[in-house]
């Protein structure tokens, strides 16, 4: 018997004002799963992942995370998820262990001292936990947004390009360690990324949205092979620019 959905969202819309930022789309998310939400700029994939959080009202249809129906159960599960964005900054003249704590207590984190130090040691943040947060390097804070995302051990963590600003590396090696705490911990992980090379290392599952819509939804492999591509980045671009269709016609 197949584990019941970590994520339902069922014939979500949003509209602002005359603008449907989300057009009648449904997918569900399992436990353990890493999947992709790709498209352009205004595909939908920040309202989306925002009515997940609960911070936005639907206009019609439901949303429920961990069993809750968002946003009006938010606060029954809001505990267990985590958001990370490399472009939402945090207060920038405290100390990165200052900017863990005030986190964590407001997760509730238990041993919170503990959770720091783990952290720290397992994204190479031990050096800088006293130092300023703003006077980081951008790849060093991305690494600390991707350590405030998961202070409380998410059972659902939302990603909005996690290794920007990383050395390829650096980026190979925080990719490994969500793998790992994905594995481990059966999280729910939905990354929205335009970085192609991480969405194949990652993802068992892509979401393609267009225009508000899901346009595929596929794991890599068969949308390689449904596009005839060698590249997610040209399944990308076929489904961006509407060619993917008039490719598979003309076969």
């Amino acid at each position: 018997m197949a584990p019941s959905p970590t994520v339902a969202v069922e014939r979500l819309v949003k509209i602002y004002k005359s603008v449907r930022a989300v057009d009648d789309i449904s997918f569900t998310l399992a436990p353990g799963s890493i999947t992709g939400l790709l498209g352009g700029n205004g595909a939908g994939k920040t309202t989306t992942i925002a009515t997940l959080m609960g911070l936005v009202m639907p206009t019609s249809g439901r949303v429920s995370v961990l069993g809750a129906e968002m946003p009006k159960q938010r606060y029954r599960v809001l505990h267990r998820m985590n958001f990370e964005s490399p472009y939402v900054e945090v207060p920038m003249r405290l100390t990165v262990r200052q900017n863990l704590t005030v986190f964590g207590m407001l997760y509730g984190v238990d041993d919170l001292h503990g959770r720091i130090t783990r952290l720290g040691n397992d994204l190479d943040l031990t050096a800088l936990l006293d130092r300023q947060t703003g006077k980081l390097s951008a790849g060093q804070k991305t690494r600390v947004a991707l350590a405030k995302a998961l202070i409380n051990s998410p059972d659902v963590l939302l990603l909005d390009e996690p290794t920007a600003s990383l050395d390829p590396d650096t980026a190979d090696w925080v990719r490994g360690h969500l793998e790992r705490y994905c594995h481990e911990r059966a999280a729910t992980v939905l990354l929205a990324s335009h970085n192609m090379a991480e969405v194949e290392r990652l993802c068992g599952r892509i979401i393609f949205m267009k225009r508000g819509r899901i346009e595929d939804d596929d794991t890599p492999a068969k949308l390689l092979a449904r596009y005839g591509r060698d590249t997610l980045e040209q399944v990308f671009l076929d489904v961006a620019r509407g060619t993917g269709e008039a490719r598979e016609a003309a076969q």
